[in-house]
């Protein structure tokens, strides 16, 4: 069993990585997706991970109920749960509790079976952001994403497609 955290900026070739991760490991992989089409350009982007990824997988959607996700799926192949972020963002958006899902989250990986490889963005490299509310999901980002790497067998970052492993 393995937890794999996959972490990088915007198009740095993270969910690939991560992608590449799950089909190393026996079994189909399962993907779980947070996203959700709330707009074409979100649809494109879904429809381009899809193509990319071909027929081969397992498709979950967990916008909110990623723990459920994670516990109905473990047995099996590798799960690719992509993307934190957005799983953050979902929660907000659903006025929902993220400290205590996060806990929940964390819980629930030290209990699984299968291996798990998580995509996340780093939100933190930038400039502090103008108003508080960026400032605000910057700093959740970045607290779920180290509880998450606490508890992780591996963490990567990946930058330009270039893989760095941090743990």
């Amino acid at each position: 069993m393995a937890i794999v955290l996959v972490t990088g900026g915007a198009r740095s070739g993270k969910s690939r990585r991560a992608e590449s991760r799950a089909r190393a490991c026996p079994g189909r992989p399962v993907y779980i997706a947070t996203a959700e089409a709330l707009d074409a350009e979100m649809e494109e982007r879904i429809a381009g991970h899809r193509a990319r990824r071909g027929n081969d997988w397992i498709e979950r959607e967990a916008p909110l109920d990623l723990v459920q996700a994670l516990t109905d799926t473990d047995g099996g192949g590798a799960r690719l749960v992509d993307c934190l972020t957005l799983w953050l963002s979902n929660l907000l958006h659903a006025g929902r509790n993220w400290p205590d899902e996060a806990a929940m989250l964390t819980a629930v990986l030290g209990q699984q079976q299968s291996p798990v490889i998580l995509v996340t963005n780093e939100v933190g490299l930038g400039i502090v952001p103008d108003n508080a509310l960026a400032r605000s999901f910057r700093d959740a980002a970045g607290l779920l994403n180290q509880n998450i790497a606490a508890v992780a067998d591996e963490v990567e970052f990946v930058v330009a497609g270039l893989v760095m492993k941090a743990k």
